[in-house]
């Protein structure tokens, strides 16, 4: 342990020699190609750095333009869904008043039909009721009327049925 606490100078010499020795070799032969592979590594880095901020404005850039192309086929969709809205409110109010025609033009020939079986029967009604009124009166006047009074005296009843009705 004394040695430790008091180096001899020879010791202290040659440690140092071979210490800046061992440094020139490294020198020499190890830091410059550390330190060029570390320099070349940092500008590989910075490329890198620079290439991958460049891509990153691109891709900003790009989700951009996809952020604009979705609203504007949102709108478009909206425009679309808006049209075919339209149009189908166009088309469901021209069917409704084609159907409102339609029933209309049932309703109408419905009622001509109507109107003309109630007259149809209105003027069989008559014949029949004018028969049995002469049927009848005959009865009572016990005589037979000619077919030609039967046919002027039924002519003037109708008549004045007329008459009655349009007052």
């Amino acid at each position: 342990m004394d040695k430790l606490l008091a180096p001899e100078v020879g010791l202290i010499f040659w440690t140092v020699v071979t210490f800046l020795c061992l440094v020139w070799v490294m020198k020499k032969i190890a830091w410059g190609p550390i330190i060029e592979a570390i320099e070349e590594r940092e500008g590989k880095m910075r490329s890198e750095l620079e290439g991958a901020q460049t891509a990153r404005g691109e891709a900003e850039k790009i989700r951009a333009q996809l952020e604009q192309q979705v609203a504007g086929l949102q709108t478009m969709q909206r425009e679309m869904l808006a049209q075919a809205t339209k149009e189908g409110e166009a088309l469901r109010a021209k069917l409704k008043a084609d159907a409102e025609a339609d029933a209309q033009r049932v309703r109408e020939k419905t009622m001509a039909e109507l109107s003309e079986e109630k007259d149809k029967l209105t003027r069989e009604l008559r014949k029949e009721v004018a028969g049995l009124s002469v049927m009848a009166a005959e009865r009572l006047m016990r005589k037979t009327v000619d077919d030609g009074v039967q046919k002027s005296v039924l002519e003037g009843f109708f008549h004045d049925l007329e008459s009655r009705k349009a007052n």
